[in-house]
């Protein structure tokens, strides 16, 4: 079965639902054509009249400025027309890679290499805009315009056309010989940048590591590879580059000397190939000119061509990816257990971490899950938040696979505190809220004063409506916000992950108390290594 082709599917619609632009693409495209082909034919004419003696009409040396100005204004607005529809596509194609992400199951999101899936976002769909602004469109205009010229030619002088048309495949063999090795080159050097860009956040995740092992040297050596196989990549592209345009150059001018020595020669046979008046001749000149321009773009087009394609490849493999199961709301006919695990049996890869596991939690009942490192402990809460299914059992939460309940229900179930506190940009109350609309000024006060540290925030600079950053507030006080931010919506259950476990233990007096504060009336599930830390409720051994 052929793979399905969303890239394209974008386009079209995009096309479709724009279609006054790609009305105003083709129709700049066309009359850029016709309005290059007749400045030359009309300086031709001015220099025949010149050279017969004949005086100048104004309206001939007008008429040379005015169609010059004309296809300045077509090209320009082909162009600018262009770039419109090409961001068109990006947003289109950037806004349907985002809701794709939303929709991958979190173990298809660990298998992601960062560096990779930025440069889906932003290299390959950049070549996606680069296709339509200076790729198929600019293509089918170039090669209207070498026709069109090669028709104009041989109606003036049958034996260059004969000559360009022999030598015209020939020289675009040539360029796509050169433009094939600078792709191969521009390939090896986005893979490289790939994975120096991929480098770098690694070492920052996980600098400390790096700086305790004192791998400071290995990690410089691996990233100083990455930067060498760009550079080389680059120093090939320069290359081929460097190569191309003299080539061209000098073949342009052959045969313009050419068809200037036999113009000149005085055998009749050749002449009535190549003879021609002065100002054909200089009109023919300025043909040639731009022949070889758009042979040239003709090349550097299917390059584009090629590697938008290449990008293309990798969009369309991404959005194919499966997505998340099914979601459904939970049922207002809540049962009796809460939360409950039934046979489940989970591992990442080859790797089992549990097995056969089985438990339920009673609506309103506090439980504490103990065990030692690498039991599940944390692996139980992913699958109660519908982020993994199990390989085999059951997970359910009010009766229902976890896994397929709604995400847009899923914060009024859960509230979920990790060991430490995620930031995201934005205010004291985004970190609370979460940009979620629905949490009112009010909810997010009665959060903050649940947990203790309403009259904190109101003593910040611009209190609620503080940016926030690192420095602002102490590790205790960042843990009661991810509180604050966990009981904001008002969840039936709270899930905390050894929420203490990084603090002091006069923090973590005032932290706790704060739990005994936001568990009144919830069920509770939280994580310990310690038995002897549980909150309250019974243990439940992993």
């Amino acid at each position: 079965m052929k793979d399905k082709n969303y890239v394209l599917q974008m386009i079209l619609s995009t096309a479709l639902r724009f279609h006054w632009l790609g009305l105003g693409i083709l129709l700049t495209v066309l009359g850029s054509v016709v309005a290059s082909l007749i400045p030359p034919l009309v300086l031709g004419k001015v220099i025949d009249q010149l050279a017969a003696g004949t005086a100048l009409p104004f309206s001939l040396i007008a008429a040379y400025f005015i169609w010059i100005l004309v296809s300045g204004i077509l090209d320009s607005s082909r162009e600018s027309l262009l770039i419109v529809f090409g961001q068109k596509i990006t947003h289109a194609l950037r806004s349907s890679l985002s809701e794709k992400l939303t929709h991958l199951s979190a173990d298809t999101l660990n298998e992601q290499e960062p560096g990779a899936l930025v440069a889906r976002f932003v290299g390959d769909v950049n070549t996606v805009e680069t296709l339509f602004t200076s790729g198929i469109i600019s293509m089918f205009a170039d090669a209207c315009k070498m026709i069109s010229i090669l028709f104009v030619v041989w109606t003036k002088t049958k034996g260059l056309a004969l000559l360009l048309l022999v030598l015209l495949p020939i020289i675009f063999l040539f360029t796509r010989s050169v433009q094939k090795k600078t792709l191969a080159a521009q390939l090896a050097n986005r893979a490289a940048v790939s994975r120096a860009v991929n480098h770098i956040p690694e070492s920052v995740h996980c600098i400390r590591t790096i700086h305790t092992l004192g791998k400071e040297p290995y990690m410089e050596k691996r990233y100083d590879e990455y930067i060498g196989q760009c550079y080389r990549a680059i120093e090939k592209t320069n290359f081929y580059d460097s190569v191309y345009s003299p080539v061209i150059l000098i073949l342009n001018a052959m045969i313009v000397a050419v068809v200037m020595l036999f113009s000149a020669s005085g055998n009749a046979g050749i002449l009535a190939f190549f003879g021609m008046s002065v100002g054909t001749c200089v009109a023919i000149i300025n043909y040639i000119a731009q022949v070889f321009s758009p042979l040239e773009s003709l090349g550097m087009e299917i390059q584009t061509i090629q590697s938008a394609v290449a990008g293309v490849s990798r969009i369309n493999h991404f959005l194919a990816q499966p997505e998340r199961w099914a979601a459904d709301d939970v049922p207002k006919d809540v049962p009796s257990h809460c939360v409950e695990l039934r046979n489940v049996t989970f591992g990442y890869d080859e790797n089992v971490v549990l097995k056969d596991v089985s438990f339920f939690v009673d609506t309103g009942e506090q439980v504490t899950l103990a065990g030692r490192t690498g039991a599940g402990k944390s692996t139980i809460f992913k699958l109660l938040l519908g982020l993994y299914q199990p390989q085999s059992g059951e997970v359910l939460i009010h009766g229902v696979n976890a896994a397929t309940i709604a995400d847009h229900a899923k914060r009024r179930i859960f509230g979920y505190v990790e060991q430490s506190f995620q930031m995201v940009p934005g205010t004291v109350k985004d970190q609370i809220t979460l940009f979620d609309h629905s949490i009112t000024d009010e909810m997010v006060y009665a959060a903050a004063k649940l947990v203790g540290i309403h009259e904190t925030i109101c003593h910040l600079e611009h209190g609620y409506q503080t940016e926030c950053a690192p420095a602002l507030l102490s590790q205790g006080q960042w843990q009661l916000l991810s509180i604050a931010r966990a009981v904001a919506a008002e969840p039936q259950i709270l899930l905390l992950d050894e929420i203490t476990a990084n603090l002091d233990a006069e923090t973590e007096k005032t932290v706790l108390k704060a739990l005994r504060n936001v568990s009144a009336d919830r069920t509770v599930v939280s994580i310990s290594h310690r038995i002897y830390d549980h909150t309250g409720g019974k243990i439940i051994e992993i």
